[in-house]
């Protein structure tokens, strides 16, 4: 049995000025792993994962769980979109959980009426935006970030070589035109090679919440990092 992590959400808020699942096949995700600072195991772990937490919401129900996008990274599956009540954002993150490869999972769903074909696009557009500007800095592994976009709001996940390559993401996602908000889900790889600090309060069972939490103890978990800008 896998002991559920405790998710503490990681949010990078980025206040702007001028602000108003594609399947990869086991093979590629083999390949892909290669240049990633990650286990050619767990990218393929990945992979499966976000397959199999969408299957499952669309075989619970199309029409409920249509919007809802899945991404993964490290075990950490973060469910954005949209469902259209209290009660089917519950079940999408238990659904989520029902998954042998799911570690943990952020919640980060809206429950809103459908936003429609073009606000899907712009986020579509915002997303691939951010990539372009992540795989142009010098000082960013981009193949190390996976990128979200919901209603403006960015999404980052992956691992970052050290805490200035973190900040440096998050900036440059932050410049990208209609960017509300940069939410950072990126674990911080200097940060996961250190030993955990003593903690007396170990978490026994996942906890969520609607609004992201700013306020844990980093050194419980050293290896999620919240960045502040």
């Amino acid at each position: 049995m896998r002991a559920p992590l405790l998710l503490l959400p990681l949010i990078a808020l980025l206040p702007l000025t001028n602000c108003a699942v594609a399947a990869v096949g086991a093979v590629g995700a083999a390949g892909f792993a290669a240049s990633k600072d990650q286990t050619m195991g767990q990218t393929i772990d990945d992979t499966a994962a976000s397959n199999d937490v969408k299957s499952r919401l669309l075989s619970e129900s199309s029409s409920r769980f249509g919007e809802v996008d899945v991404e993964v990274a490290g075990g950490l599956v973060l469910l954005t979109g949209r469902v259209y009540s209290a009660e089917d954002r519950t079940r999408a993150e238990g659904v989520a959980w029902t998954s042998m490869y799911t570690q943990d999972v952020a919640n980060e769903l809206k429950i809103e009426q459908p936003g429609g074909f073009f606000a899907n696009v712009s986020d579509e557009v915002i997303s691939g935006r951010v990539r372009s500007r992540l795989i142009g800095s010098s000082a960013v592994k981009s193949i190390n970030y996976n990128v979200e976009t919901y209603n403006g709001v960015v999404y980052l996940m992956g691992i970052a070589r050290n805490a200035e390559e973190l900040r440096k993401a998050a900036e440059e996602a932050s410049v990208v035109g209609g960017v509300k908000q940069v939410v950072s889900y990126v674990r911080v790889m200097d940060e996961v090679q250190r030993p955990a600090a003593p903690t007396t309060q170990m978490p026994v069972s996942p906890s969520y919440q609607s609004q992201p939490d700013t306020s844990y103890d980093s050194q419980a978990l050293p290896e999620l990092r919240g960045v502040s800008y």
